[in-house]
């Protein structure tokens, strides 16, 4: 190679001092260099904040991680390629052969299988309790109980669990308790201020807001986080920094987001509860809703999240789904734009009858994430396609 090749090799690489960009620019390096020997000798001991390899950090996720921790109120964050990649990033993290979970028995089927598929293969025991046992938690810890892991409101039947309640309860008996916060996001509730130890998400959904990225995160104390960043490291689960980067973006917008699906899934909620083709309708800003007094207490708002039941079963809720036009028939959620999805055959697709039971989940059940349509646009479609 020429000294000519060399030199456009390596123009215009780094930063003008000069130059203050209003966002975190998009660190794609892979690698970063150091001065010296002394200087890398610093890192490796710990004492130096220089950046070395992307899987371990980067600029532009640290960027990602900082608005993350400023929105739950926690001292740290971490964000990962997916909201699984963060669950067992923190489980990975937090426990060995011998330890017990402790789970809600209505959460996110694909930690229901991380749980039962992997982390059984490793030596760590789950026992799931009911809703109704997370009121009074103490008494159902054991000896090897380590984690306690719940989310609220939970997915699909936006059942609501007092996070302050089993906060304290865990930390009497020295139990980590996380919480899968994906729902409501950190607008609507924050489980750090309720002391809970650990917040997980789903980035993907609404803290992206846009569905273009998909991304998990943990957000905690720096002791707890501290913890679980060797998973994250070893495991490679780190976020690319592009991801990185919409990520931080889409959170700049979360609260004047928030605030539109709040209200449009309220709207949405309460017309549902008209129908005669619905016998029943779950969100927790409904007065009929069994966990509507604790969502009052802990939620300054109750979320983009709908779910309803077909007085038609199955085939009712089949019917519906297939007639409606606005709702766009996909599995995730938290985007700009309505969705819906069957949860028998998306988020507890594969779970058994007994474990439907469990979850609260019918065969007849439809999950709405409810956009920033129009309200009456939305409503519209739905009257439609009840059929």
């Amino acid at each position: 190679m020429s000294t000519r090749d060399t030199e456009i090799l390596h123009a215009g690489e780094g930063v003008p001092s000069s130059a203050t960009p209003i966002t975190t620019p998009i660190y794609s390096a892979t690698t970063f260099t150091f001065p010296n020997a002394a200087e890398l000798e610093k890192f490796q001991q710990g004492t130096s904040t220089h950046y070395i390899y992307s899987r371990y950090a980067n600029p532009t996720v640290q960027a990602a991680e900082a608005k993350l921790a400023a929105a739950e109120g926690g001292e740290a964050a971490l964000v990962t390629g997916s909201g699984m990649a963060a669950t067992s990033t923190a489980l990975f993290g937090l426990l060995q052969a011998g330890d017990e979970v402790l789970c809600a028995s209505s959460i996110y089927g694909g930690t229901v299988q991380v749980l039962t598929q992997f982390l059984d293969r490793f030596g760590v025991a789950t026992r799931f309790v009911s809703m109704e046992a997370l009121g009074d938690v103490g008494p159902h810890f054991g000896p090897e109980t380590k984690v306690l892991w719940f989310e609220t409101p939970t997915n699909p039947t936006l059942r609501c669990v007092d996070i302050a309640s089993v906060a304290a309860a865990c930390r009497a008996k020295g139990v980590i308790s996380i919480v899968d916060n994906t729902f409501a996001s950190p607008i609507n509730q924050q489980p750090l201020a309720l002391d809970a130890d650990l917040v997980m998400h789903s980035a993907t959904k609404f803290l992206n807001g846009h569905s273009d990225v998909t991304a998990g995160a943990l957000v905690g104390s720096r002791a707890i986080i501290d913890r679980v960043t060797p998973a994250r490291k070893l495991l490679g689960g780190i976020l690319e920094p592009a991801s990185a980067y919409a990520l931080a973006r889409g959170i700049k917008t979360l609260a004047v987001r928030v605030a539109r699906h709040n209200a449009n899934a309220q709207a949405v909620a309460e017309f549902l509860e008209q129908q005669k083709q619905v016998s029943r309708v779950f969100y927790p800003g409904l007065a009929s809703h069994p966990d509507a007094a604790i969502a009052r207490k802990q939620m300054s708002g109750f979320g983009g999240m709908v779910c309803f039941e077909c007085a038609g079963g199955y085939e009712g809720a089949v019917r519906t789904f297939d007639r409606l036009k606005l709702f766009q028939r996909a599995a995730s959620l938290g985007g700009v734009e309505s969705l819906c999805s069957l949860p028998v055959l998306t988020s507890q697709y594969g779970l058994d009858d007994i474990q439907l039971a469990a979850a609260g989940v019918t065969r007849g059940m439809l999950r709405l994430s409810v956009g920033l349509e129009s309200s009456t646009d939305l409503i519209d479609d739905l009257r439609q396609a009840l059929v």
